[in-house]
């Protein structure tokens, strides 16, 4: 059984993840509305992921994400948030993150990260993946004025 944890503020956020999960019988869900609940449910039940709201009424999803993984070293992390991906995903995956999904994605996005993330890999979306293959490639051969 595949334990995820949902931590968001929004109640009907939360709700609209479980349903899209409940569809998986392999994915038991809890939930938390805030960074404390969520770290307190951490310490008394082991998790394989969490799906964790940037945006948090009582801390910076970024420090969370940093908690969670100072304390609980084998729990994975997936960003969900409103914020820009092609913003915010490098930013999260350096702090710790397997994944950042957006919440204005397809809501099979969610179970494909949540699998891919679970199955060892990282999950961004095509089109930031995309977007840091060009910068990639940018840096590799830089204008003739930028050498200048």
């Amino acid at each position: 059984m595949i334990r995820v944890l949902i931590v968001d503020d929004h109640p009907i956020v939360r709700r609209g993840l479980k349903e899209i999960l409940k569809g998986e019988p392999d994915i038991e869900v809890s939930e938390s509305a805030d960074a404390r609940g969520a770290l307190g449910l951490l310490k008394e039940r082991t998790f394989d992921l969490v799906v964790l709201d940037l945006e948090l009424p009582d801390a910076n999803g970024l420090d969370v994400l940093r908690e969670i993984k100072r304390k609980r070293r084998g729990v994975h992390v997936l960003v969900l948030s409103v914020y820009p991906e092609d913003q915010f995903a490098v930013r999260v995956l350096k702090a710790g993150a397997s994944g950042f999904v957006s919440k204005d994605a397809a809501p099979e996005e969610l179970v494909k990260a949540i699998r891919k993330i679970l199955g060892g890999g990282k999950h961004i979306s095509e089109r930031v993946a995309h977007r840091l293959l060009d910068h990639l490639h940018e840096a590799e051969n830089p204008l003739l004025h930028e050498k200048l």
